[in-house]
């Protein structure tokens, strides 16, 4: 158990028998009575969001979860299909809750998968990832003095905005978290 007041953002809690991440989290202490803690949990089995309250003295089940780095092989219509970088087997996540996910995944890539009472429940992708730009059009010229930009289309259908100079070919780092274009990555 941990007092509401502890609990941070990426840490995985128990409420109603589901696992749940916690999202965002506030700690608000007014002038009068007591503290308390705003929290924005995702339901790692369903992807429902829920918003929740708790006093600081309140106390939530913390539970235990595993990273485990696994190999993204393909997705499908069932869901994405994955191998234990370890132990070679082979193990499917359903698309339901992660669809906002696919985006970013790219095929052979290795990522963090979270796993409780085992059984995976969250893909954790990383804050910067290189792509393959696949499409992109010709600038304008005369744009380059204000900065412009143009939408690009990566290798895993993510459309983000790039400078002008950016061209098909070319790899660059997205962020993403906020889906913005990072760099250009020589290679």
């Amino acid at each position: 158990m941990i007092k509401a007041g502890s609990i941070d953002k990426g840490m995985f809690l128990l409420i109603k028998e589901d696992p749940y991440a916690v999202v965002e989290r506030e700690f608000v202490s007014p002038g009068k009575g007591s503290a308390f803690v705003r929290l924005k949990l995702k339901n790692l089995i369903t992807g429902q969001v829920l918003k929740q309250v708790m006093k600081s003295q309140e106390s939530a089940e913390e539970i235990a979860v595993a990273d485990k780095d696994c190999q993204f092989m393909y997705a499908d219509s069932d869901g994405y299909h994955f191998m234990d970088n370890e132990s070679y087997e082979q193990f499917l996540i359903p698309l339901e809750g992660f669809e906002d996910r696919q985006q970013f995944m790219k095929e052979g890539e290795t990522f963090r998968v979270v796993f409780w009472d085992e059984k995976p429940i969250d893909i954790k992708i990383p804050y910067k990832i290189v792509y393959t730009v696949v499409q992109a059009g010709e600038g304008v010229k005369g744009d380059t003095v204000t900065g412009a930009t143009k939408t690009v289309k990566l290798e895993t259908g993510l459309e983000v905005r790039v400078p002008l100079f950016i061209k098909q070919g070319e790899k660059i780092m997205v962020n993403t978290e906020t889906k913005e274009y990072v760099e250009r990555v020589n290679t």
